[in-house]
């Protein structure tokens, strides 16, 4: 396989394709607690998830760091279950530790694990040099990010909306309830997946 253009089409599919579900929870699991107003906020988490998978992406694409796939598609939805759960217990983003900034160092540490998973989806495709493909195949999964993080915002815009109020009861009962469906769905997933 070769050529930039495939690379990069291989990874937004492997983002936005429905049997990657998980990556899709995880980025809903990262947006569920921001309004539009937070969007330099959601910047910094979602760049330091991409910057973790990246590492990641990079090291063991190149069998530089060799993972077992069972146990990083078992750590997968437990990321999205710490994620979701964090969402649930901050009730006051400003009050929390470092007012709520860690939150880009958690994200960075769980795009190790995505990184991994990605890797292991790539690693038989490379046929000589993979500084090409693995740039291509980052940048289609930032643009499928994209994609599903715009729908993401617009849903969870939609649902405020239809919560009909703008007051913090009504946006925690949205980050509360879409957080408790994506924590069902992981939890079900790490269940489905575990290594024993």
């Amino acid at each position: 396989m070769s050529g930039l253009g495939t690379f990069v089409g291989l990874g937004f599919h492997h983002i936005v394709n429905p049997g990657a579900l998980d990556h899709m929870l995880f980025l809903l699991a990262l947006a569920a607690i921001y309004r539009p107003a937070d969007w330099r906020d959601a910047l910094w988490v979602v760049s330091a998830f991409t910057v973790g998978h990246s590492i990641t992406l990079a090291l063991a694409a190149t069998d530089a760091l060799v993972l077992p796939t069972r146990l990083i598609e078992f750590l997968i939805p437990l990321t999205i279950v710490a994620t979701g759960l964090e969402n649930i217990a901050v009730r006051e983003r400003r009050r929390a530790p470092w007012n709520g900034r860690y939150r880009a160092a958690f994200a960075g540490l769980f795009g190790l694990v995505h990184g991994a998973g990605f890797a292991n989806s790539l690693r038989g495709l490379f046929a000589g040099p993979i500084a090409g493909p693995l740039f291509g195949f980052n940048l289609g999964i930032e643009l499928g990010q994209i994609v599903v993080l715009g729908a993401a915002g617009l849903g969870l815009a939609g649902l405020d909306r239809a919560l009909a109020r703008r007051s913090a009861a009504s946006f925690r009962l949205r980050v509360v309830g879409v957080s408790g469906a994506v924590v069902l769905a992981a939890a079900g997933m790490a269940v489905a997946r575990r290594p024993w």
